[in-house]
């Protein structure tokens, strides 16, 4: 069945709400006799009565239900979608797409500072790392971990990152007298279940980890990070991911444990004009804050 036109549908259900096919006129601004033909080419269309008169008023028939279920729910998506596009026309917004370790453990903590200093933004902040390709219509500024080798970017190193081996405040206290050799009869380990097959930190599982039981393992850093956080042990994390427990105390690193290279990530957008200058000011601040340590 061919979808009937919008303009049928709202005279539709402008009138089954109101009950009332003269009020659903004046809603609309049309004819009573406008809004009577509307539902006469709809109700062709369909092949059934959508009506039936109850006095002065109007009231559904079971197909009419039927109908007017469908519509609402269709035309309060579309309004949802419309409100959605509208918010979009803010002359401050600017999609940043960033890998949700990286955005929960160093950006979100220097949002506040980022919107102090450039008090017109308002940032769309995503997760989606399949949405990489920078097209000044839904992607501004991407942060990856390899250089994204499209036409036309500007794109600079941004941050490095560290592996290194921390525990909660209170664990790390209790530790603190032991030589590390002997952690393992006082706590567990917490892993990142990929961390066990990471080439570049498996020396430190072989090695110093080694004698340590693991309590749990974990496929989301986040998680990793609340698990620690709570004391369930000691584990080997990010050190972007947890830069903001670290320097409050919540997470201490332990000493005597080797650091080792994380990944490097790229900070990219269009060379050149961007669509706003607000981009350049988020891509320059972003840019002097990771100079800044």
């Amino acid at each position: 069945m061919r979808i009937p036109s919008l303009t049928l549908l709202s005279g539709f259900e402008t009138a089954a709400r109101l009950g009332s096919i003269s009020r659903a006129a004046d809603e609309l601004h049309l004819s009573q006799s406008a809004v009577s033909h509307q539902i006469q080419q709809l109700e062709s269309q369909i092949g059934r009565p959508l009506f039936r008169r109850t006095g002065r008023g109007v009231e559904l028939t079971i197909a009419g239900e039927v109908l007017y279920r469908s519509v609402i729910r269709s035309l309060d998506n579309l309004r949802s979608g419309l409100g959605r596009i509208e918010i979009y026309q803010n002359p401050g917004i600017v999609t940043l797409v960033c890998p949700a370790p990286l955005l929960q453990g160093w950006l979100q903590p220097r949002l506040g500072q980022m919107q102090q200093a450039i008090p017109t933004l308002c940032p769309v902040l995503s997760v989606d790392e399949t949405a990489r390709y920078i097209d000044e219509d839904d992607v501004d500024i991407t942060v990856s971990e390899r250089s994204l080798q499209q036409a036309g970017l500007l794109e600079v190193p941004f941050l490095k990152d560290e592996w290194v081996v921390v525990g909660n405040a209170a664990l790390a206290a209790g530790l603190a007298g032991q030589p590390v050799e002997q952690h393992a009869r006082s706590v567990g380990l917490i892993c990142l279940e990929e961390s066990l097959s990471n080439d570049a930190i498996a020396p430190i599982f072989l090695d110093h980890l080694a004698p340590f039981t693991k309590c749990a393992l974990y496929d989301d850093q986040r998680l990793l990070l609340d698990a620690v956080l709570r004391g369930h042990g000691i584990a080997c994390i990010s050190l972007l991911l947890a830069s903001e427990m670290i320097d409050s105390g919540q997470l201490v690193i332990l000493p005597g444990y080797p650091r080792y290279p994380g990944k490097s990530w790229w900070l990219s957008r269009v060379a050149g004009q961007s669509r706003s200058p607000i981009v350049v000011q988020v891509f320059d601040w972003l840019v002097s804050c990771s100079n800044a340590g």
